[in-house]
């Protein structure tokens, strides 16, 4: 029988953090609502979220077919199963509605000189004007660059003019010159933002893109997306199990590790985020909701936070905080001491130390090329 979230989830209180704080996010069914109730959660500590990861099971190249990669399906204080992704429609069930990231990545790595002869990389975070002219980027060296230099390409034409810090202190306001579409240009002088930890030229950049990947605009990937295939979203539909879309933007916090000794204290970077209407509805009437990665539960989350369907987003999903939209989650091996690692630390507790154990001793692949995880946060 298909859950009615609209009685249910509406009496039931959910609380999201936003900062070192934890929100009511009650009546998300309905029209979104502005949070009620704001409690304080206590203090952590960074190492609670470390584990030795070696580096031989870091994965430097994907899997082919895309879902033919592992899956360990959590089953609570049972006993995980071992399978493939291409077994998720097996997974769900009727009823259940799988959310996913339709963001797309920009070739937003580039390599340049400066005036002096030095080199330089530019990374495009963020379109902050609407003609996609200026960025908020990382640069490299930033203690040396300075607003109003120009960094050239290897033929000496100009290609970035740096701006000013942004109001976050470790980002610059840069400007894409040239005449042609910015876009285009970046498809042509540009590069796919790799992790740092992957370090194996990737022979086809359509590889770190989601099949379904629409509009432009990321810095990374939703890795967990990169899981999945036509034939097996085409194998969800006759099984009653709804695939509906979100947007949000990958940022800086992706490639921002947590350094603070009380991870509370870590300051999310907004990302711009949209969930349309008819998501809204879907996962309203949902049997389960399944999100496809950590993005994925950031929008959705979001919007039960803010009762805004779109806007920036800092939404920071740690220990003490429960969630009011997503019960089932797809998501990849996460680095230690890592937001994304806390969010599966908020959502299953801490049995994610056995999971991710037990997949180290089983030889699954890590990080953004390697395997999956399933996860139930109602599994007992």
């Amino acid at each position: 029988m298909i859950r009615d979230r609209t009685g249910a989830m509406s009496r039931q209180q959910g609380h999201t953090s936003h900062g070192r704080r934890t929100v009511d996010v009650r009546r998300w069914a309905g029209a979104p609502a502005a949070p009620e109730r704001v409690r304080s959660v206590r203090c952590v500590r960074l190492d609670e979220f470390d584990y030795e990861l070696p580096q031989e099971r870091i994965a430097q190249t994907p899997v082919e077919p895309r879902d033919s990669a592992r899956l360990l399906v959590d089953r609570g204080s049972g006993p995980a199963e071992h399978r493939r992704v291409a077994d998720l429609p097996e997974l769900l069930a009727p009823g259940d509605v799988l959310v996913v990231n339709e963001t797309r990545v920009i070739p937003a790595r580039l390599r340049l000189r400066r005036a002096s002869g030095g080199t330089a990389e530019v990374l495009l975070l963020e379109p902050i004007s609407p003609d996609r002219r200026w960025w908020e980027a990382l640069v490299r060296p930033a203690r040396r660059l300075r607003a109003g230099e120009t960094l050239v390409d290897g033929r000496g034409a100009g290609v970035i003019s740096i701006g000013e810090r942004t109001a976050a202190g470790d980002t610059f306001e840069v400007l894409l010159l040239g005449d042609n579409d910015p876009l285009a240009q970046l498809a042509r002088i540009g590069e796919m933002p790799l992790p740092p930890y992957i370090h194996t030229r990737l022979e086809e950049p359509e590889r770190y893109q989601t099949v379904y990947a629409t509009e432009p605009g990321s810095a990374a990937a939703p890795t967990a997306g990169l899981h999945l295939t036509p034939e097996l979203l085409a194998r969800l539909s006759p099984r009653e199990i709804e695939v509906v879309p979100v947007e949000l933007v990958v940022g800086l916090d992706t490639f921002q590790p947590v350094s603070v000794p009380d991870p509370l204290d870590h300051r999310m970077h907004s990302e711009r985020y949209r969930v349309p209407a008819a998501t809204w509805a879907a996962c309203r009437s949902a049997r389960r909701v399944v999100a496809v990665g950590t993005t994925s539960v950031r929008a959705l989350e979001s919007v039960a936070a803010t009762g805004s369907m779109e806007g920036r987003t800092e939404l920071f999903l740690h220990r003490g905080c429960e969630f009011a939209v997503v019960d089932a989650l797809l998501t990849n091996f996460h680095l230690p001491r890592t937001t994304l690692l806390m969010m599966i630390d908020a959502f299953v507790g801490p049995r994610w130390r056995a999971l991710y154990a037990l997949a180290l001793a089983e030889g699954y692949r890590f990080l953004s090329f390697g395997d999956a995880m399933l996860l139930d946060r109602h599994a007992v």
